[in-house]
């Protein structure tokens, strides 16, 4: 997430979507306040392609659509728009959905140094009030990290960490991928 934008009233729900349909670069909505999306590099690109790849590949011939990037998640509880870097549905009726999304299975954030602590913190908050949320996974992009957050009993979410020649296991789908992959064609080395 990026700064909030000066703002000189604070936008409703309907006025941030009249607003951001006319804008060139995305922006986050969190309870009235707009934020700026931040750039990407070609590393957490290629990361969140190989995931996308992945998933869209496995859920193939299942009654679940994978998102990226450019898709709106909406959690009214937390009154909040975000744009996940990767989202799978398997809502009949948010297949009907052509620009929001409001019952993801699976949330996917490819984390990095200014985004980190947002991703782990205020928008994980927000993501916990979906009902229809079964795992959270969060990606690092400066080593072979993978940490998959799964809803337990009641309010529990439960940490499942992964690294170099590990397999995912993503049960609320029925999948699982290495996380090789996920990392195939990045290097560290390279700067982020």
């Amino acid at each position: 997430m990026g700064n909030a934008l000066e703002k000189t009233v604070e936008f409703t729900p309907e006025a941030y979507l009249a607003w951001e349909a006319e804008q060139s670069e995305r922006h986050e909505y969190v309870n009235g306040e707009v934020f700026l999306m931040t750039g990407t590099t070609t590393v957490h690109n290629r990361i969140a392609g190989n995931i996308y790849v992945a998933l869209r590949n496995g859920l193939r011939g299942k009654p679940c659509s994978v998102y990226m990037e450019a898709i709106k998640l909406r959690v009214e509880a937390a009154n909040c728009y975000f744009y996940p870097d990767l989202m799978v549905t398997c809502s009949a009726s948010d297949r009907l959905q052509p620009l929001v999304q409001l019952e993801p299975t699976l949330v996917v954030e490819v984390l990095s140094d200014s985004t980190a602590g947002y991703d782990q913190g205020t928008k994980f908050d927000a993501y916990r009030q979906l009902p229809s949320l079964r795992e959270y996974v969060l990606v690092a992009q400066d080593s072979a990290r993978v940490l998959v957050y799964r809803r337990g009993e009641g309010v529990e979410w439960i940490v499942h960490p992964y690294g170099t020649g590990e397999i995912v296991s993503l049960p609320s789908l029925e999948f699982t991928f290495p996380v090789d992959l996920i990392y195939e064609d990045v290097d560290f080395a390279s700067p982020l």
